[in-house]
Order: C-alpha cells, then structure tokens, then sequence
C-alpha cells in the first residue's frame, strides 16, 4: 500500500488545507453513551523496548523526535505541542467481536481514534502500523454518531461532513500533518475485563509523516477536552508511572483511570502542585499547565525570572508557559532558563566535559561516564513549583534525578537530555514554552486529579505496580 504521507513538517496552512480534503475521503456513519467503569488500568511498553531496539538506537531515535518536535510545533500556530512524539503504547480490544488494537497515549490531545479499513482504498493511504486494521464492518458494536449526535458537538476535532450533511466527520491537523474520518462509538476492552462504549474516530485517511506513531494503530487522549478518555468515562483523576527508557520490555508501564489511580501508595510522600488555570482559547485548554517558578542544579539556584515560565499571552489566540506532557520525550526550557542550565552545569562539571561522540550531533553538554552512571558525576535538578495555580496544591519542589535528564549515547558518554526551547526554526508559541517531557517521569508516580486541579508525583519503582 502507498501513502503519500509526507516526510517534513506540514506549515498550518497546508496541514488544514490537507485535513479539509481528506475529511470528505471518510466514508462511514456513527450516538453517545458514555459509560463508568471502576478502576480501569492498563498497561503499557515503551515503543523502542517493543522493538528489541539498543540503547543507543533509541537514544538517536527519542533525540530525532525532540528536534523534529522543536522544529515542527513553530509552524502550527494553533498549539504548542503534538502528539506526533509519544513514545508509550497501550493494547486494547475493540469491537465485538473483539479485535486487536495498539495506541499511543497523550496528554496533550483528546481523541481517541485507530485507522480503519477504509484506509486500504483510500486515494491517500494510511501509515505502517504493527496489528492489522480495525475493520468496522466485523463488529456488533459499532454505532455511528450522526451530525447532530451529542458526540459530534464535544470538541474542536468533529464536524458535520460536507458530503451528506448528516454524517459526524473527524477532522484534526497536526504538526505531523492531518487525520480524517468519521465518528462513531464502539465497545473497547482494556485488559481482561474492564469494557467501555466510547466515542472514537474511524480514520481512513491520513497524510503524517512516516514513524509518527511507532507502529501503533492510533491515539488514546488524556487532555482536558470532552472527547478524551478520562471525560468519557466520567472520571476526574489519573495517574501513570513509566518505567525507564533502557529498561527490556517485560517491564511495563501503567497506566490508571478512576478508582485505580493514586500516589502514595508505596509508603513514600507523594508531593502536590496546583495546575494553572487555562485559557479559554479552544486548542490551549486541552493541555496540563504548571506553576514552574524556577531551577535548581545541585546547590545552586538558576538567576531566572519566575516570569519566563509563567502561562501568557504571547500573540492573539496564542499561549505559552510551562506544561507536562507525556508525548514529548525530552525535556524543552525557554531559551533564559536553558542558558542559565548549561553554563551551571558545564561549571559544575568542569573537566568531566566533552564534545558528543561522533554520530551524536545535536547534544550540547556530554560528559565522559559508563552508561548508567551520569549520577556519579551530573548533580539533580529541583524543579520549583509555586502555589499559585488555582487548584488545591500549594508550593512544593520535584526532585529530577540525574538519570531523567541525562542519557548514554554509547558506552562512554553521556549527553544532557534538556534542549533549547528556541531552537532552529522554532516559532511562536513553542520559543516561549518550557515542556516537562516523559524522560523526566520516568520511575515517578504522576497523579492527575482534574477534581481538586493538582498534580501528584511520587518517586517510585514503576515495574512493581
């Protein structure tokens, strides 16, 4: 099969002029119900370990992503970032009768979505991935949500399709270029019990760039929006723990909706902070803004403004500050606070400085060390959080190990893995966003808790929960 997917970064305007001509290329029909479970868990396996892939395969591999991200997020002006960079895939069933599923989890999106098999003979193509296509016509299941289904008036991503003015399209553009298809509901299965009628989108035509998703068939939401996974369910907390880049596959990640999802639960002090407030600007207020008022590097406190990496205005219609995001691999910083972090750091570390490795172009500060030992030379990070978010948290500092922000590039040297918000190319809103990507999480219990508007975090062994 051939896709016509292309390989750079779409700029906004040819993204949405894409999307807008892939949505009347989706040929199905889908009501609402949105349904409870208790305690839903489900596990996850990081892409590169699925993979069998070496430490420094997936090293190259998350730092290409990061710069792509850098580089690519600029153009869209809609949002700062995307999901195009998610690393942690989930299995699921959907359909009865039940078919197999993989999906990328983000919490700087909504839709839930998987492509279809309408892909197969769609002028466009679809992407590579690992399990075959969702194929609707097999399930039982499957409902379509019409134009004026409650579904179709949820988010930015749905719209009345222009062909027959009846059926709900899907129509969302990224960085990575555009998805369309068309809305329905479907019975999904996470795990050996936990089952859920949720609205998802039918993609049967795409145009992203090639590896976007890492095999997987689609996307699991976890913004704000109504159309994600924790809004469906009617939930108002989640929480997820990574386990480490380098570790082999059978030790999987978690993730928790629900009853299920906690801190604290391993005996060691879960500390909390208030999310920011969001703005009203549509794309903005899907993504989990964080008071972030400065740095620490070992003893030494960085000389940057508190107001670097506050939430603001930076053009109409546009926001920047600090977010956490689970589909960014690196760490990102606005270009004051970076400066101040590498010249700290290169002081500190004086003659245990190198230049990177050859075949590791695009690191700024690489030490000389074996692998997994950066925390014998590197000095942690705080992460000092302010309480003025508007939730329930109040202020409070997360500790990031030397290990969650530096990382083996071959087995003598080891690179810092935080990069210059201000990169190459790197445009307005992304040049003035710090985001906090999932290197930083790993071996840390995240807890979402949307109802009290704060975010838990929890040193912990992910393996063992």
């Amino acid at each position: 099969m051939q896709t016509q997917c292309h390989s750079h970064t779409l700029t906004h305007a040819k993204a949405q002029e894409m999307a807008r001509s892939l949505l009347w290329l989706a040929l199905l029909c889908a009501s609402l119900t949105f349904t409870t479970i208790a305690g839903l868990r489900i596990e996850l396996i990081h892409a590169d370990a699925k993979a069998n892939r070496t430490v420094t395969e997936r090293m190259r591999r998350a730092t290409e992503r990061t710069h792509r991200r850098l580089a690519s997020t600029g153009s869209v002006v809609s949002a700062p970032v995307h999901w195009s960079e998610t690393q942690y895939i989930a299995e699921y069933l959907i359909g009865n009768p039940p078919q197999r599923a993989e999906a990328i989890i983000d919490t700087g999106s909504n839709l839930i979505w998987t492509q279809c098999s309408g892909c197969r003979t769609s002028s466009t193509g679809c992407f590579t991935q690992n399990l075959t296509l969702y194929d609707p016509s097999l399930s039982r299941t499957l409902r379509p949500v019409a134009c004026n289904g409650t579904a179709c008036a949820l988010g930015s991503e749905t719209r009345c399709a222009r062909a027959d003015k009846k059926t709900c399209g899907v129509l969302t553009s990224y960085g990575a270029g555009a998805i369309a298809g068309v809305l329905g509901t479907e019975t999904f299965t996470f795990g050996s019990s936990a089952n859920a009628s949720l609205a998802f989108g039918c993609i049967t035509a795409t145009a992203l760039t090639p590896g976007s998703l890492d095999g997987a068939s689609g996307i699991i939401g976890l913004g704000r929006g109504a159309l994600s996974l924790v809004s469906q369910l009617g939930e108002t907390k989640f929480s997820y723990c990574l386990t480490p880049y380098f570790s082999d596959a059978s030790n999987t990640s978690r993730l928790f909706v629900g009853a299920s999802a906690g801190a604290g639960a391993n005996g060691s002090a879960a500390t909390s902070v208030p999310f920011v407030k969001n703005p009203s600007d549509d794309l903005f207020g899907t993504f989990y803004f964080l008071p972030l008022a400065g740095i620490t590097v070992g003893e030494a406190k960085l000389d940057v403004p508190a107001s670097a990496f506050d939430l603001r205005q930076v053009s109409p219609g546009q926001w920047a500050g600090t977010l956490i995001d689970s589909g960014s691999p690196f760490t990102s910083l606005v270009d004051v606070a970076y400066r101040a972090l590498r010249a700290e750091l290169a002081a500190q570390l004086g003659g245990s400085v190198v230049p990177p490795p050859a075949g590791a172009e695009g690191f700024d500060l690489c030490v000389a060390v074996a692998q997994g030992d950066a925390g014998k030379v590197a000095p942690p990070l705080v992460l000092h959080f302010n309480g003025s978010g508007g939730g329930g948290g109040g202020a409070a500092d997360l500790v990031v190990p030397p290990e969650n922000y530096w990382a083996p590039v071959d087995d003598a040297t080891a690179c810092m893995v935080v990069f210059n918000s201000a990169g190459p190319n790197a445009t307005l809103p992304t040049n003035e966003t710090t985001i906090i990507g999932n290197y930083m999480h790993q071996n840390m219990h995240l807890l979402y808790d949307l109802g009290n508007g704060v975010l838990s975090f929890q040193p912990a062994d992910c393996s063992s929960l």
